[in-house]
């Protein structure tokens, strides 16, 4: 099995390309905004008193009635939308020599694995920024010591077999939004490796990137 040529230069690259795709502006726009009611519709009554000789609802029952109203796949919808994305749990990652060993060697770590929405990935690629250790040499996979970038841990999560490579990229289209939504113009390395960023600037990042993605669905 072959590794796939990715670098954090080339992902930097093509998530910014993804989100600068009129589907992908589709996908990010309105994401944290409530789709808008359906206009109800008139039902059968199910009363068995005459309906002029019912109580008015109270404020109670017209919160739970109004919801008769709404599709029940609309219903199930939304309720998947506000899960939080579930933390990484399946296997741990290899230790501190591992974070240093050529990528060939986790390679049967993607067997049998299959794809994970951005949003777990992200999960993974905060694990081993956690774990492994943060760093902003440009656009270097990792250090001596083992450490990831940002872009870095994307690659080394889908390397270890967490996501495919569309997920990587789809990842990267997440942070880049999230970048801009903090007024960030530019791509993931450069804001990496600004003056004064540090590890927990890095965490926090990928941390509202993960919320932005589950709440949309990904």
């Amino acid at each position: 099995m072959a590794t796939a040529v990715l670098t954090p230069e080339q992902l930097d690259g093509q998530a910014s390309r993804l989100h600068d795709t009129q589907a992908w502006q589709q996908i990010v726009t309105g994401w944290e905004h409530t789709v808008p009611e359906p206009a109800p519709r008139p039902a059968e009554p199910t009363y068995a008193r005459p309906a002029e000789h019912a109580d008015p609802p109270t404020a109670g029952q017209s919160d739970w009635r109004s919801l008769l109203s709404v599709p029940v796949d609309r219903l199930v919808d939304d309720a998947l939308r506000t899960l939080p994305v579930a933390p990484p749990h399946e296997r741990p990652l290899p230790g501190r020599l591992g974070a240093v060993l050529p990528d060939r060697v986790h390679l049967w770590r993607r067997v049998g694995q299959g794809d994970l929405r951005p949003s777990t990935h992200l999960g993974y690629a905060r694990q081993i920024l956690a774990e492994w250790g943060w760093q902003n040499t440009p656009y270097r996979l990792r250090n001596a010591r083992g450490a990831r970038c940002v872009c870095g841990a994307l690659i080394s999560a889908h390397r270890l077999g967490y996501g495919s490579l569309d997920t990587v990229d789809r990842s990267g289209a997440w942070l880049i939004t999230e970048l801009r939504a903090q007024g960030w113009p530019g791509l993931i390395g450069p804001w990496n490796r600004h003056p004064g960023r540090t590890a927990a600037d890095a965490l926090a990042l990928v941390d509202a990137t993960i919320r932005r993605a589950s709440l949309a669905g990904q």
